[in-house]
């Protein structure tokens, strides 16, 4: 029973792991004086908090770093059902849009997996659909690029709504000024950090107060990635809270933690304690939570890339 450091989500704290009916559990605890030290650090599975399980095969989730996953747009009678072990997954729901809106004329989105909104009644009665299937968040679109988008009063209503069920509203938004319309009608997160255009210095602090990014820099070509990191960068140093996600399904990646956008989020400022945040890892102290170990790692030097499952091997010290 190997003392050990692990990180629970805001910090470094000290725990022992052992072996219990043949699997590694972590209990915090104040080590005794002799009590061997695992050589590195103990976290949970990473949380992805942008991917697309339709879109990809799912099944490698099993043996990966991530913990956990929300899916952020996707037929809810088919993601409800999704079954990873040692993966919780969360979601969305279908994407609410305007008639005519992106994606609905995607041949990339699941039948089932758009929800066109044209007034109050049928925004009442699809958020009603995704609270009633599970759903832990809202998901809306607002791409004036590709099409249509929610008036100012029907956005509004979308955000009422999921608020009276306990649900954020997670919007994409693309184009000029979507960014700045959705969070100041409510939205209490983006799917991507904006991408469309240099955020001016006051929005950035005032989304920094009232909303959060999730990450998705990888899947940019310059000029959009260039725009994107820029826009973290000064994101972060006003204080908002930057979550790691990848936008998984939109082109080739892997199921798993993705060098490319850990990469981005270092170039964007993320410092380790920032970035050990943005992963935001599941409780590792949840006895049906997955470990990981990082070789060698310490709170100042652990690189999440080094993660590995921990295994009843590495007790042996």
């Amino acid at each position: 029973m190997p003392a050990a450091t692990f990180f629970d989500g805001i910090g470094w704290r000290e725990g022992v792991v052992e072996l219990v009916d043949g699997r590694v559990r972590l209990q915090e605890a104040v080590a005794t004086i002799g009590l061997p030290r695992l050589d590195g650090v103990v976290v949970g599975g990473f949380t992805d908090h942008h991917v697309h399980l339709q879109l990809v095969d799912h099944s490698p989730l099993a043996g990966s770093r991530l913990g956990r996953v929300v899916d952020l747009g996707g037929n809810p009678d088919v993601v409800r059902r999704l079954v990873v072990h040692q993966v919780r997954i969360e979601f969305g729901g279908a994407f609410l849009t305007a008639p005519g809106g992106y994606p609905s004329d995607r041949s990339w989105a699941p039948e089932g997996s758009v929800r066109e909104i044209a007034d109050a009644d049928a925004a009442a009665a699809a958020v009603t659909e995704m609270a009633a299937a599970g759903a832990s968040c809202i998901k809306v679109t607002s791409n004036s690029t590709a099409g249509p988008v929610f008036s100012d009063s029907l956005l509004r209503t979308i955000v009422g709504l999921a608020a009276d069920r306990g649900l954020l509203v997670v919007a994409h938004a693309e184009g000029a000024g979507e960014a700045e319309r959705v969070v100041g009608l409510g939205a209490a997160r983006l799917a991507h950090a904006p991408f469309t255009e240099r955020l001016s210095d006051s929005e950035i602090s005032r989304q920094a107060a009232s909303a959060s990014w999730i990450s998705t820099l990888a899947i940019h070509d310059d000029p959009e990635r260039e725009i994107a990191i820029d826009n973290v960068r000064r994101f972060h140093a006003a204080g908002g809270t930057v979550l790691y996600g990848t936008d998984l399904g939109n082109g080739p990646m892997p199921v798993d933690l993705n060098p490319r956008e850990i990469a981005a989020l270092r170039e964007a400022g993320l410092d380790d304690a920032a970035l050990w945040r943005a992963l935001s890892p599941v409780d590792p102290l949840d006895p049906a939570s997955p470990l990981l170990f990082l070789p060698g790692g310490t709170p100042a030097a652990a690189d999440p890339l080094d993660a590995r499952p921990l295994t009843p091997a590495d007790l042996k010290v």
